[in-house]
């Protein structure tokens, strides 16, 4: 039988160190450092951005965690024992570019690198969002995530009702609802943000009485106001993350997609029709928007609302439950989102269909073309408006 000092020198043998400073540098220059520290070590601090698995849960966890096994990881532990072993089972797992940070993080703090206490979950919060934290890809960290994040919803309607209580109940810490309407009873067949006992009041205010009942940690941002050029960009510009959209008309689009772009805020759209719907998402950094995909509206007699062409009561809360979902899977980074992708849903034949976006190359409206990009009151053909044109 090998002895814990004979195990632990054969194992270094088969593994690469580093230390403190090649490890620093290392994740500048964009390594992931692992830290396999138990909970309670890293409660009391911790290396920003790191992957906190503890060494007991590697196994199990890592391949969900991180999927890309070329990916160059920075193993670390208190002192560097664990770490060694842990990069060793890595190494075992087909993991191809990991190193173990001699010295660990005692030595980091030690020779006053950069290192904070990280905030943690509270024990009511542990309990409310247990679920998420059983998925190793969400876990704490995920939650703090979405605890510190920012949407904005474009529509307090038939979209906007599910999207915002999906938003809340998952924990985003900030909603924002623009809308300027005030609940009416044809709202209530889909409206589900709104009651009998709100019919006449202001849309917003309905919307956030629902949405604190259901969490009140989730602080709702109201804005009961036309959407117009003269104050999309100062609501835009409040630190977003991604704002969803649930209008119903062409002019607030087209607003909101310039808008967005200038500011290189992504936007989950939706939209409805009778029976049908669509979700993709626009992100202006990354992929096609929304003028790429709608150049110009059609003409007013192909586009009619729906309160004009009516709309099955159910299937908002298909479309913007999706809405909601991308929304959180781009503050996680999580999975494929609907970038460059159209999801067509219809009801009648419970099917769903997947259409390819791309980036029309006639399009001026560009991330690239940001600081050109004026907002104005779209009349007409709703076209481009760019300095300088």
């Amino acid at each position: 039988m090998a002895s814990f000092r004979e195990l632990l020198k054969a194992t270094r043998a088969e593994i690469r160190e580093v230390d403190t400073a090649e490890g620093e540098r290392r994740l500048a220059d964009g390594a992931l450092l692992l830290d396999v520290r138990e909970p309670d070590e890293y409660d009391q601090g911790a290396i920003s951005g790191s992957v906190h698995i503890p060494r007991g849960q590697l196994e199990s966890n890592i391949e969900n965690r991180v999927s890309d096994h070329d990916r160059e990881i920075v193993v670390m532990c208190a002192g560097g024992v664990r770490s060694a072993f842990a990069a060793r089972t890595l190494t075992d797992l087909g993991y191809t570019n990991v190193v173990s940070m001699d010295g660990g993080f005692n030595k980091w703090k030690d020779e006053a690198r950069d290192w904070a206490r990280p905030k943690s979950l509270t024990p009511e919060q542990r309990n409310r969002y247990q679920r998420h934290l059983l998925l190793p890809e969400v876990g704490e960290e995920g939650q703090l995530k979405l605890l510190n994040a920012r949407v904005l919803l474009l529509g307090a309607g038939g979209l906007g009702s599910p999207a915002a209580m999906y938003l809340a109940a998952a924990g985003v810490g900030t909603i924002g609802i623009v809308d300027m309407d005030v609940v009416d009873d044809s709202n209530l067949q889909r409206q589900i943000l709104h009651n009998v006992d709100r019919v006449g009041h202001r849309k917003v205010d309905s919307a956030k009485q629902t949405l604190t009942l259901l969490n009140p940690e989730t602080n709702v941002v109201t804005f009961d106001t036309r959407l117009g050029a003269d104050n999309i960009l100062e609501i835009l510009g409040q630190g977003w993350d991604v704002v969803i959209d649930g209008a119903d008309n062409f002019p607030s689009r087209y607003i909101l997609n310039d808008a967005s772009v200038k500011l290189g805020i992504p936007v989950v759209h939706g939209s409805i029709f009778r029976f049908e719907g669509q979700v993709t998402v626009f992100d202006p950094k990354n992929g096609p928007t929304y003028r790429d995909m709608l150049p110009e509206p059609p003409p007013a007699e192909f586009a009619p609302s729906c309160a004009e062409a009516g709309v099955l009561g159910v299937l908002p809360g298909i479309v913007g439950t999706i809405e909601a979902l991308e929304a959180i899977k781009i503050i996680l980074g999580l999975g494929d989102v609907l970038r460059g992708r159209l999801l067509a849903f219809d009801a009648l034949e419970m099917s769903f269909r997947e259409y390819k976006l791309r980036i029309d190359p006639e399009n001026e409206v560009t991330w690239a073309n940001r600081d050109r990009i004026e907002i104005v009151e779209l009349d007409g053909l709703c076209m481009p408006h760019m300095a300088g044109h």
